[in-house]
């Protein structure tokens, strides 16, 4: 229990048998609950936003998109370093230092919350935070890859991935029904508008605690961090984490390249906001924003002397293979749609079907109360619970199917719910009754959730087939840390199209870039002269 293991074999099956399968097995276990508080730390914005404006927090609906997009935003550039820290400082230790870490926007969050006139740069630096969560991903999965026989691959990172992806659903069921008691003390607050939880509505006038959001993450975060401590391990073969430092030394390590990532990230949002929110005023578009972001993450990275900078040269030979490029796009399509509508869907709810739009003066308006209006807390969980609960499906499917091969059909699927919700949307948007397109616009949606979970468990079969041991976890990070960024661009396309009054666009440019991936993973893994085919 939590010693470093050499000589680890998982494709040898007396191996795997007699000892492997048990080690492996209680890494994945404590690795899913300490992933699941990553993915809800990260995107609690989502909720918390919703909740903010039903309590009356002095903030634009503008102004609470940028928070789920700054959390977005640096999750995805924190994935970046995560690619690599398995090599560099161990399993065990990394995946006990970042959950560890995730206690600061939780505590930071619960308090801000508590105080109705904190100003909004605070709470944009505790979402800058809360990408921590976020960065978790690419690590985790890195990890998990190195302990299993790539013939259960796709079962394995599917669970991982899967169940830990349960984050999103966890907290959005867990955080409205924790306001609505003083589990953790402090002054509650007045709902001016009706809210929700899992089991109902609950009407305007009620007393909530929207600080317990944050705070109610501690009773993960304390007794993981502990059990990682005591049943997780560091394997130190050549191809894994064979030059580790002491674990104050890998802590050290860590933080100084989630810093990079942080600089880069705060950077790219410098660029990217208002001068009203404090950024710089120039409005830099986030197509060139990202780029600049993840150039400098990566430069960063490399800049770093010595044995750390050696290793990362050796995993970035990813780089030279076509392969991690056109996975990674693929992996945008899937990932990147799951994270970016699970992020999204909440104050979309909110915005589309809680107010009513009507025109006034030749002006259509959307600022009128809907009282007909669903609850975005009540519904907006089924779509990441779906597509989480099926990922480890897609997995297990692609395991006997063919990853390319079940990545074809659901991108099918994602093309043509796309196009209809870009109808639905687009109606409801201009109706004073928009509640009554609120029914099909779930079903497409519950859909598209479905078949991006799927997406998800086949196209990390495809990469375990496609590369070698050792990049197999480089690029899982890798293709995982671009993928992330939808969880910014999606809700700053949301937000962007609804002030400009035509939503439906976003949802016709994410089915344009759909059929795009159709067609490169058909010329990359299924057509008959294929790189490799059907992976």
């Amino acid at each position: 229990m939590g010693q470093d293991l050499r000589d680890w074999k998982p494709e040898d099956e007396s191996f795997w048998n007699s000892k492997g399968k048990k080690i492996a097995t209680r890494n994945l276990w404590i690795s899913i609950p300490s992933l699941l508080s990553g993915f809800a730390v990260w995107l609690y914005w989502g909720i918390i936003t919703v909740q903010m404006i039903n309590l009356g927090f002095g903030f634009e609906k503008s102004e609470l998109f940028t928070l789920a997009a700054i959390a977005g935003l640096t999750g995805a550039t924190l994935r970046i370093p995560s690619t690599f820290f398995i090599r560099i400082a161990g399993g065990r230790n990394t995946i006990v230092f970042t959950t560890a870490l995730l206690m600061l926007p939780a505590v930071g969050t619960g308090f801000a919350l508590q105080n109705p006139d904190t100003p909004l740069w605070q709470f944009q630096l505790l979402a800058l935070l809360s990408g921590l969560g976020g960065g978790n991903f690419a690590s985790s999965m890195s990890n998990i890859s190195f302990f299993y026989p790539k013939k259960i691959l796709g079962y394995a990172l599917g669970m991982n991935a899967g169940l830990g992806n349960f984050g999103v659903t966890t907290m959005q069921v867990v955080i409205p029904l924790v306001m609505t008691f003083g589990l953790f003390g402090g002054t509650s607050r007045t709902l001016q508008q009706t809210s929700g939880t899992l089991i109902g509505k609950i009407p305007a006038g009620t007393e909530t605690y929207i600080q317990n959001a944050g705070f109610v993450w501690l009773l993960l975060l304390i007794p993981l961090a502990v059990i990682g401590w005591w049943g997780m391990n560091n394997i130190r073969d050549e191809h894994v984490s064979p030059d580790i430092p002491n674990p104050l030394g890998a802590f050290a390590i860590i933080t100084g390249m989630l810093i990079i990532g942080f600089v880069a990230a705060i950077f790219g949002l410098w660029l990217l906001l208002p001068a009203s929110i404090g950024g710089s005023g120039w409005m830099v578009s986030k197509w060139i924003v990202l780029p600049i972001v993840i150039v400098l993450t990566v430069l960063g990275l490399k800049m770093i002397p010595g044995q750390v900078g050696q290793n990362l040269t050796r995993q970035y030979q990813i780089f030279n293979n076509k392969h991690t490029w056109a996975m990674t796009i693929i992996y945008i399509m899937t990932f990147g749609s799951f994270i970016g509508y699970s992020a999204a869907l909440p104050l979309t709810i909110k915005v589309v079907f809680g107010f009513q739009h009507i025109m006034v003066d030749g002006v259509m308006t959307h600022d009128t109360v809907n009282a007909a209006g669903p609850s975005a807390l009540m519904w907006a969980w089924m779509g990441p619970f779906i597509g989480a609960l099926i990922r480890p499906i897609g997995g297990i499917m692609a395991d006997k199917m063919g990853g390319a091969k079940v990545t074809q059909i659901i991108s099918i699927i994602m093309v043509g719910s796309a196009l209809g919700l870009a109808y639905i949307i687009q109606q409801a948007y201009i109706s004073e009754t928009p509640e009554t397109w609120f029914l099909p616009f779930m079903a497409l949606f519950l859909l598209l959730f479905a078949a991006t979970g799927i997406g998800n468990g086949s196209t990390f079969r495809t990469i375990a087939i496609v590369f070698n041991r050792e990049q197999t976890g480089p690029v899982l990070g890798w293709t995982s840390a671009i993928a992330a960024y939808g969880a910014f661009i999606i809700p700053k396309v949301f937000g962007e199209q609804m002030s400009a009054g035509t939503p439906e666009l976003a949802l016709y440019g994410f089915a344009i870039f759909y059929a795009v991936c159709i067609a490169i993973n058909w010329w990359f893994y299924l057509r008959p002269n294929a790189y490799v085919q059907n992976p």
